[in-house]
């Protein structure tokens, strides 16, 4: 062990990361070796060590797996800094003696444990094939076992899916199982829409949702403070009584609070091509769209449930990225359907693809949820008296709430970013009938929007839900059909009652401790110095969300501080950037926002505003890099928002220019080119061929050197 940890420490001192990273994971390192529970991952920690792994080890081992928003999530691998058995195992104890810490002596605790299709398989290559690993072929039912077995040996009752079930609960339906089943909590082993390495356990509340601050600290100090794990194998739990069989009841009744959100049970004229993203949402959304009469048909390819995700570009199975559901367009332009949806793996998140005039148009999530807002405010009526209310994230299109004010509605529009804020102001209109300054009840909800493709329309649920969004759409749809028109129709309408609106969103992926420590001097140097002008654009006013002074007041927690580390520069009435790390992926996140005055044709208003929001959120992202000291030309910002940030770099700075100078001799590039984006991720020549499009357009070579270019990158 001595003799591993001095290589470590050797490796470690050639990283240029912060000294106290190196400290941090030579310390977690040698609690490693001597833990007695992971001895089984010593031979790829010690094949790790001697091949010189060192980025990757000090990434795996320079902190615990943060304890984010209601979770861990992360990359399955070897290390406190990885989502594997131990991580796992301590959230369960800590959560465990949570429970038991806010209930009553001796009370009978129980929660529900949901999973989804994801199975480790080390895509990104990092461990030794020919080594035993424990950890390839876990999935996640396997971690909910593991789950199960230390909230049994704690007293916690289990409700789980059969072993060998075929069927999935998704993230809404965990929501509404807790609360239909009345349990004390929940938890999902997943990790929605992340590459198929990904995993993570998301914990719920008795209420549905996930705690916000500063409670969420207090479940997280609990699992920080964890030195003992107590398990049993899932095999005994379930002997001796403390695992239950989800009733299918419980799916059931799920199902019919989303169909029960039905506005006009009379037009189903409109046909939905469907695909899951190999996730669970065939489970959730097909099925409430085919119990409210409408025509649905899957798309066979990306419907089995597959955590590899096969069949979905880059390998990221998420519906705010449009190619993902490419196949699922193709399909409808062949069977003439109307709509194209499709779920992230846990089914909260909804896509949408519109067929209009001659061809499909894709609606971001902004656009979804106005959509749903104005189809809802259209014909729901009320059953109180009041107007009903529209709550949104501030990050959310101010789009959402100006469709919600011109059609009456009520709106709470400035929460932080994460649906759990949502979900605590249904929680807060239950209990005391008032949420911030809008009084009324759960019967005055009328929807929950959140930019990222999240949508909920009924109280029954505590998290976004594709379900119910998917079935109001397609209503909308087959409405607006009856009259000739399409969504599409319906959403310029929008535009023109409240200003064309655009929105653009910017993600500067920066992985392990490094791009960790960027994000981190990112957020420090625009506090410490916000910026004065962005490109052609002067900021007219800077918020920071944890200033006090603002609308969240005093900071009550560190998780509050997290959540609240969102700063906001404002250029003018109708324009403003917002700036936050993720919560559950390692980047850096960019909001724009331009609005347009109303009345103006969207035809022509709104080209004018895109290309202006695209150039200011160019302008700020280089301004942010400026900041860290990185430097990227221009045109390497067009390539995908997927890829990371240094591979963006060494595409920018090694890999095309070589590759320019390798075409012009004349040489035969493919395998060379192959391996050199191959870290890139899957579809690697896809991701960057927007950047080689726009390098085209600002650096042309000669005529051979570009047509050869526009051939590897068609």
């Amino acid at each position: 062990m001595s003799t591993l940890l001095e290589s470590a420490r050797a490796g470690f001192a050639g990283l240029a990361v912060d000294p106290s990273f190196r400290a941090a994971a030579l310390e977690n390192l040698e609690s490693w070796l001597a833990n007695p529970q992971v001895q089984d991952t010593l031979p790829q920690l010690q094949a790790l060590i001697e091949a010189g792994r060192w980025d990757v080890l000090l990434d795996s081992f320079y902190q615990v797996l943060p304890f984010g928003t209601g979770g861990r999530r992360g990359p399955v691998g070897v290390g406190p800094n990885r989502y594997n058995g131990w991580t796992l195992a301590t959230s369960i104890q800590g959560h465990a003696g949570f429970l038991r810490d806010q209930a009553d002596p001796g009370a009978e605790l129980s929660v529900v444990i949901a999973y989804d299709v994801r199975c480790y398989k080390d895509a990104r290559g990092l461990y030794r094939s020919d080594l035993p690993n424990p950890l390839l072929g876990l999935t996640s039912r396997d971690f909910a076992e593991i789950a199960a077995g230390v909230y049994a040996a704690n007293g916690v009752g289990v409700h789980i899916l059969p072993r060998g079930s075929r069927t999935y609960v998704s993230t809404p339906e965990l929501s509404f199982a807790i609360r239909y089943l009345g349990a004390d909590g929940g938890l999902n082993v997943s990790a929605s829409h992340n590459p198929p390495d990904d995993n993570g356990a998301k914990i719920y509340d008795g209420e549905g949702g996930q705690a916000v601050p500063p409670w969420d600290e207090e479940l997280a100090d609990r699992v920080a403070a964890v030195t003992e794990i107590r398990s049993l194998s899932y095999d005994d739990a379930l002997a001796q009584g403390w695992v239950s069989e989800l009733d299918p009841q419980v799916h059931q009744a799920y199902l019919q609070a989303n169909l029960a959100v039905s506005l006009r049970r009379d037009r189903r004229d409109c046909h939905v091509v469907f695909t899951p993203l190999h996730g669970t949402g065939d489970t959730t959304v097909a099925e409430v769209l085919r119990a409210a009469g409408f025509q649905v048909t899957l798309e066979p390819t990306q419907s089995p449930h597959d955590g590899a995700f096969p069949q979905v570009p880059f390998g990221v199975p998420n519906p705010e990225v449009p190619q993902s559901m490419d196949r699922a367009v193709a399909l409808a332009e062949q069977l003439g359907a109307d709509l194209v949806m499709a779920c992230d793996p846990d089914a909260d998140r909804l896509g949408l693809v519109v067929r209009h005039g001659d061809g499909f148009r894709f609606m971001s999530g902004n656009e979804l949820g106005a959509l749903v807002v104005r189809y809802l405010l259209e014909f729901r009526r009320s059953r109180t008296g009041r107007a009903p209310i529209v709550i949104k994230t501030e990050v959310t299109s101010s789009l959402v709430a100006r469709v919600a004010r011109h059609h009456g509605a009520r709106v709470v529009g400035h929460l932080l970013v994460g649906f759990k804020y949502i979900g605590d102001g249904l929680r807060r209109l239950e209990r005391v009938g008032r949420f911030y300054n809008v009084e009324g009840s759960l019967d005055d909800f009328a929807a929950g929007i959140e930019e990222s493709h999240g949508v909920l329309v009924t109280h029954e649920v505590r998290d976004k839900d594709a379900a119910g969004a998917a079935l109001l759409l397609a209503e909308a749809a087959a409405w607006q059909k009856a009259s000739g028109l399409t969504l599409v129709d319906l959403l310029e309408d929008c535009w023109r009652q409240v200003g064309a609106v655009t929105n653009s969103l910017r993600s500067l992926v920066m992985r392990g401790a490094e791009g960790r420590s960027r994000i981190q001097a990112i957020q420090a140097s625009l506090r410490d110095d916000p910026l004065r002008h962005v490109g052609e654009h002067t900021v007219t006013d800077f918020h920071d969300r944890r200033d006090p002074r603002g609308p969240f007041g005093r900071l009550k927690s560190g998780t509050d501080a997290a959540s609240r580390d969102v700063l906001v520069f404002e250029f003018g009435p109708d324009a403003r950037v917002l700036l936050r790390p993720s919560g559950t992926e390692p980047k850096s996140k960019v909001y724009v926002e331009l609005v347009g005055p109303p009345g103006q044709d969207p035809a022509t208003a709104l080209p004018q505003l895109e290309a202006q929001a695209a150039r200011l959120a160019e302008d700020f992202v280089l301004a942010l890099l400026d900041r860290v000291g990185l430097d990227l030309p221009r045109w390497a910002l067009a390539i995908s928002d997927l890829v990371a940030l240094e591979h963006k770099a060494h595409f920018a700075q090694e890999v095309l220019p070589a590759l320019v100078a390798r075409l012009e001799a004349g040489e035969d590039v493919g395998p060379w080119l192959d391996e050199r984006v191959a870290p890139y991720g899957k579809d690697a020549h896809l991701l960057v061929a927007p950047g080689v499009q726009a390098f085209l357009g600002t650096a042309p070579p000669s005529a051979a050197v570009r047509a050869s270019l526009e051939s590897l990158f068609d």
